[in-house]
């Protein structure tokens, strides 16, 4: 395993607890010897900051880790800034879920395994997102959970057709639609009634949002497929695109959405003793183990 010589820090600043954690943390890497590099907006929680500075978009340049305190969206806003230099993440749990977010700020201890090389590096891949009018690009972007077409300010539905590798898949009358990645398939997905897919999955969910037909049923396909969707040119409002719930795009009537593998993928760190389906049971409050007697 890689060593890691420079370790950045950035923290979700206004979520109750991250304060004290991240100060927990730097005390602790100090202890250990650590190079340290701080965020911006991270570096305002501590009393007097003597680390160097830099912003979220130099994390990724800069560290060979970086580790994120906070919820499963701090990771996520924390991925989109270091992705492109896939700089392996760390997750230190202050939200309510965390499905990417492994350590709780009571085990700290765990980050020194981790550092001696003692760790297993998980990699999800990210959707890119590109929108067309007359052939002209209007917006893109990219998302590690899912890519949402959403109504527009007045809820409206809307008529669109998916092609999947330029085949004609159907056409829908609906609120809207949901792509999403193994990572996404635990977060808006779930929500909209789309299955639970294994991180290690290489497939992408599509599920409809409150379609006019009950014939229209979530589909998984393989994750290499590029998928098109085509906005009726009838429709009368503008539905809006949003990638992991960040800003919004306009696709206007007659719009064309192209989503495919962003080919750069998130470096996910997770301690040994990781395990994926305990981590489901305990979010989604699944039914322990069983104790039989004889």
């Amino acid at each position: 395993m890689a060593a890691f010589k420079k370790i950045g820090i950035i923290g979700r600043v206004k979520t109750p607890g991250v304060k004290e954690t991240v100060l927990a943390l730097v005390n602790y890497l100090q202890g250990l010897k650590q190079s340290l590099m701080i965020e911006r907006e991270t570096a305002e929680l501590l009393p007097s900051p003597s680390l160097p500075i830099i912003t979220r978009e130099e994390l990724g340049k800069n560290c060979d880790l970086v580790i994120v305190v906070g919820g499963d969206g701090s990771l996520i806003n924390a991925a989109h800034a270091v992705v492109d230099y896939e700089t392996p993440v760390l997750g230190i749990n202050r939200g309510s879920l965390g499905f990417l977010t492994d350590i709780l700020p009571k085990h700290l201890e765990k980050i020194k395994d981790i550092l001696e090389g003692k760790y297993t590096i998980e990699k999800r891949f990210l959707l890119t997102s590109r929108i067309e009018l007359h052939d002209k690009k209007i917006g893109e972007d990219d998302a590690l959970n899912e890519v949402a077409m959403i109504p527009d300010a007045v809820p409206h539905m809307v008529e669109f057709e998916i092609y999947i590798d330029d085949k004609f898949v159907c056409s829908q009358d609906s609120d809207g639609l949901i792509v999403a990645t193994p990572t996404g398939s635990t977060a808006y997905a779930l929500s909209g009634g789309g299955p639970i897919l294994h991180p290690q999955l290489d497939a992408i969910v599509l599920v409809p949002m409150f379609p006019h037909s009950l014939n229209n049923r979530p589909i998984v396909i393989e994750g290499d497929r590029e998928i098109r969707i085509i906005i009726s040119p009838h429709n009368q409002t503008s539905p809006r695109l949003s990638s992991d719930g960040r800003d919004y795009i306009t696709t206007p009537p007659g719009s064309h959405i192209i989503i495919r593998k962003k080919a750069k993928k998130l470096h996910l760190i997770h301690p040994l003793d990781y395990n994926y389906y305990e981590a489901l049971r305990s979010k989604l409050h699944w039914g322990k183990k069983l104790n039989y007697t004889e």
